[in-house]
């Protein structure tokens, strides 16, 4: 287990894109049939294993997502990121990955490399620092522990601030 001062825990925050609140409804056969409230408790679990904090936002609208990213420069270690259908597209999104100096850990449920051609290009993953894609609930908890080390190696570079 991690051990971490209560007085200052790592703060994770766990963005999920477009169409992911119909999880559980939403093409069972690619997503699987876990609900986002489901991940997110999972994840929320996991999260008090570590010792740490984790905020979760869901959003349809890329500018909404895109003013989470700008957020989260200050407020927390790291994120966890899937950006859904934006993935292959949206560059004012890889832009705002670029621009944020926290670690970015880009997930997927399916394994977006198996699926159609369109889905096999990430704008996003040249600009993140990982990616995590194909293994259902088990890409999000792997991006969180993920972010968990990134966080406390960026933490011990700047001499225990961030």
């Amino acid at each position: 287990m991690i051990w971490r001062e209560v007085r200052n825990p790592l703060r994770v925050l766990v963005l999920h894109g477009p169409n992911l609140n119909l999880l559980g409804r939403r093409e069972p056969d690619v997503y699987g049939s876990l609900t986002l409230e489901e991940i997110n408790t999972s994840l929320q679990n996991l999260a008090a294993e570590l010792n740490i904090q984790v905020e979760f936002y869901q959003s349809n609208h890329e500018g909404e997502l895109i003013d989470r990213l700008h957020q989260a420069q200050d407020n927390v270690a790291a994120v966890i990121f899937n950006p859904g259908a934006f993935t292959h597209y949206s560059l004012a999104l890889r832009d705002a990955v670029a621009a944020v100096s926290v670690p970015v850990i880009e997930v997927h449920l399916s394994n977006v490399y198996a699926r159609e051609g369109f889905r096999r290009h990430s704008v996003i993953a040249p600009v993140a620092a990982g990616q995590i894609s194909g293994l259902g609930l088990d890409s999000y908890l792997l991006a969180l522990r993920a972010a968990v080390n990134l966080a406390e190696k960026r933490r011990r570079q700047l001499g225990g601030k961030d």
